[in-house]
């Protein structure tokens, strides 16, 4: 009964209320108590003086007993809550008002009587009750004679056993009753509107709970049921309902919602990272299988009929496997680098440097083979270009792999563009090159997947590429804040972008 927050804070608030009733209880008793006996004391400082005064209790310098007898015979039947005791300069009881077998103690402490005489403004002082052990009472006391050496001490304790019965009579009447039931009738009031306020915090946080556990459990739910339908049962909450945060559990709702909405687009993206590595591992295999499949025939074919066959022939089954094995080597060395790249284990090392001199270099290393094949290449720059913040090694290589497939489709005669310049965005300036060819172009359906790992058009299907190129010049980008796009020109031919950062 008690797992739940809101029965915890309900037992709590029950004990706290009773606590709270009980020390007000005791701490109301004992103050309202010191407070009558201080008002009692102060009313009736002057009692015993006043009697000692009215009665003429002294005369010629001696106490009169017979006074004193009827002194206490009359004030037991006027006044019968006080009680009157004659005591000696030594505390002892001489003679008292009340019936001797009520009497407790032989004699009184005297320094509570001498601290009220010397200091009478002083109150409440509390004397030795003589009807008790231990029971200390307001009191009030005169010296007799009130002059000169005194003899004995008038001691009148204000509240005696007359007054207690009365007073206890008094507190087990409907009076008192009525104050109790006052008190319990307030403390009940704030227990129930204690729990209807916990009830209210409460209920809000079993809401996110619901929340929670409802997200827990469609997250271990199977993954057909549709990432979207997923996506709403696990948080519980509209997306279009933007709450504005007033407190701390507005403050962990609207957490645990980005939280939620994190998570549910990281598991997304996990799933679809999940999917292309099962369809690049079935497309690797399928690359794989082809040159391996192919060297493996030719060799077999020449172990097998080589005495058959003449020289010539021997050389092109030879020349035709080692083209196949080095497109295998260059299709496994692609796949470690795609999956290095994916696991960050060289992530890249960002410093400024010239991009017009990385340019000038990768044309010399490329313009080789751009005359074997009757290309040309031709740089095109601003005549003034910051320099990049990036890494070198890893933008030369994009550049080799887009380079590279621009000669591979660009037509015998044409030219290969390379355009450098810098323009301004909201992220700050950024150096964009662009290289442009007169080859077909991309078809148009393949633009958005040009870039998948092992993708490749129907028409490149016995190109002898593996497809990892542009994937390996994305992930290359996107390390170095980067980016890569491609388009046809207007006029003909594909044009690959590159932006990166300029040095700030």
């Amino acid at each position: 009964m008690l797992r739940s927050l809101y029965a915890r804070l309900a037992l709590g608030l029950i004990v706290l209320l009773a606590t709270v009733g009980i020390i007000y209880g005791v701490a109301s008793n004992l103050s309202l108590r010191a407070y009558y006996t201080s008002v009692d004391q102060e009313l009736h400082r002057n009692l015993a003086r006043n009697l000692v005064l009215d009665r003429n209790l002294v005369r010629g310098g001696q106490l009169d007993q017979a006074a004193l007898k009827q002194l206490f015979g009359l004030y037991m039947t006027i006044n019968p809550s006080i009680e009157i005791y004659l005591l000696d300069t030594q505390g002892q009881i001489l003679s008292y008002s009340a019936e001797a077998n009520r009497i407790k103690r032989e004699s009184v402490d005297l320094a509570p009587v001498q601290t009220l005489l010397e200091h009478p403004e002083r109150f409440p002082v509390l004397g030795d009750d003589p009807r008790s052990h231990d029971r200390r009472k307001a009191f009030s006391v005169t010296a007799i004679p009130a002059s000169g050496t005194p003899e004995y001490y008038l001691y009148v304790v204000l509240r005696g056993e007359e007054f207690d019965a009365a007073d206890e009579m008094a507190r087990n009447s409907r009076l008192a009753d009525l104050g109790l039931w006052a008190v319990a009738v307030s403390l009940g009031f704030g227990l129930v509107a204690g729990l209807l306020l916990f009830r209210m915090l409460t209920r809000r946080l079993s809401s996110l709970t619901r929340r929670v556990e409802n997200f827990q459990r469609f997250r271990h739910a199977p993954a057909d049921g549709g990432v979207q339908s997923q996506s709403n049962h696990s948080t519980g909450k509209d997306e279009t309902d933007e709450k504005a945060e007033k407190d701390e559990i507005d403050t962990l709702d609207a957490a645990f919602s980005r939280m939620a909405e994190r998570i549910e687009r990281q598991v997304d993206e996990l799933r679809d990272k999940d999917s292309q590595r099962r369809n690049l591992v079935a497309q690797v295999s399928h690359d794989l299988r082809t040159p391996l499949a192919s060297v493996q025939g030719y060799l077999e074919t020449l172990r097998l009929k080589g005495d058959q066959l003449d020289a010539g022939q021997q050389a092109q089954f030879l020349d035709i496997a080692l083209t196949e094995a080095r497109r295998l080597g260059r299709l496994v060395d692609e796949l470690f680098e795609l999956a290095a790249l994916e696991a960050k284990e060289k992530p890249p090392v960002a410093e400024p440097f010239s991009m017009l001199e990385l340019l000038h270099d990768v044309v010399m290393k490329h313009s080789p083979e751009a005359n074997r094949r009757g290309v040309h290449l031709n740089i095109d720059s601003d005549r003034i270009i910051s320099t990049v913040e990036a890494d070198a090694g890893l933008t030369e290589r994009v550049l080799d792999n887009l380079i590279r497939n621009a000669l591979d489709y660009a037509p015998k005669g044409s030219d290969i563009r390379l355009a450098a310049s810098m323009r301004s965005t909201k992220r700050g300036n950024e150096i964009e090159i662009q290289i442009a060819d007169k080859g077909p172009g991309i078809v148009a359906e393949d633009l958005e997947r040009i870039f998948d790992p092992l993708y490749r058009s129907a028409g490149e299907a016995d190109s002898g590429h593996a497809g990892l190129g542009l994937a390996i010049a994305r992930r290359i980008m996107t390390l170095q804040g980067g980016t890569v796009a491609a388009a046809n020109n207007p006029d003909g031919g594909a044009c690959f972008t590159i932006t990166l950062p300029a040095e700030k």
